[in-house]
């Protein structure tokens, strides 16, 4: 713990696995803002933390609206401006969520058109990137994944694409201040000896400390069935919310397993071999 008030905190995670640290921080958060309606935390030096909608959901299912954002230290950077040809900042994430009278509502999304990783893996299972994800080095549209893993880079496009861009990019920008700078941290561009770890920012609100939960929980609930009523264009069998999709692909996997692709198998059966493992 570097610095804490009733309603602070601001760690070191000394390279600790991002994921324990991560539901720490929710823990730690929780307590501090039962009794004032609000707190704030910061990580720094923080191993990879993964999904950001587990740990606003953890949060909202505990009763707690919540907001959390991270950045690659300055380190990776992935995104271009509009109109750049570099990248400058990483994909910033922001993940949202808020308790409701049934499932929490959780928007996890990546400031950029798609995740870096989501490349990697198109890569590694030797496909395509859909158009719109991806510029090479020299500015042209491109679907190769190699282009932006090779020895002269190209980026992700903010989100918003080649004409809205500037949407994605400013709040990824935006965000990117905020966590390096209030997690002591850095941004882009970090010193060439520093290690690509997350810092972390998150926000916890408690809402019988402001409007009431019961004013909350009843606004939240008639905005949601407000907008899953809307009248649907031909062929839309249902309005979709933050989380509809991943709940559905949730379900499907505990139901049918985890496919994965020949170069994910490929790695990981490597990997096993290396550290003599048995393949399942």
């Amino acid at each position: 713990m570097l610095t804490e008030t009733p309603a602070v905190l601001v760690a070191d995670g000394r390279r600790g696995f991002g994921q324990v640290l991560a539901r720490r921080l929710v823990v730690a958060l929780a307590e501090k803002c039962r009794p004032l309606g609000i707190a704030c935390g910061t990580l720094k030096n923080c191993g990879h933390v993964g999904r950001l909608a587990e740990w606003v959901e953890l949060a909202a299912r505990h009763g707690f609206a919540a907001m959390m954002s991270v950045n690659d230290n300055g380190v990776l950077k992935c995104v271009a401006p509009p109109g750049g040809l570099d990248a400058r900042i990483s994909t910033n994430p922001l993940g949202l969520a808020v308790p409701t009278s049934g499932e929490p509502l959780v928007l996890d999304l990546s400031t950029s058109v798609v995740a870096n990783g989501k490349v990697k893996a198109k890569l590694l299972a030797g496909e395509p990137c859909p158009s719109g994800w991806l510029q090479d080095a020299n500015g042209n549209p491109t679907t190769d994944p190699a282009s932006r893993f090779s020895e002269n880079p190209g980026t992700l496009l903010p989100l918003g694409g080649e004409a809205h861009g500037y949407k994605g990019f400013g709040l990824g920008l935006l965000l990117d201040v905020l966590v390096g700078g209030l997690s002591g941290g850095w941004c882009p561009p970090a010193d060439p000896s520093e290690t690509g770890t997350n810092n972390v920012l998150m926000v916890l609100w408690d809402s019988s400390r402001f409007a009431g939960t019961s004013h909350f929980l009843g606004e939240a609930d008639k905005l949601i069935d407000y907008v899953r009523s809307t009248p649907r264009k031909p062929g839309v069998d249902r309005i979709t919310l933050p989380g509809d999709r991943s709940e559905a692909i949730r379900r499907e996997r505990l139901a049918s397993g985890i496919p994965l692709d020949a170069g994910t198998w490929t790695m990981l059966c490597g990997a096993a071999k290396e550290l003599g493992v048995a393949l399942p």
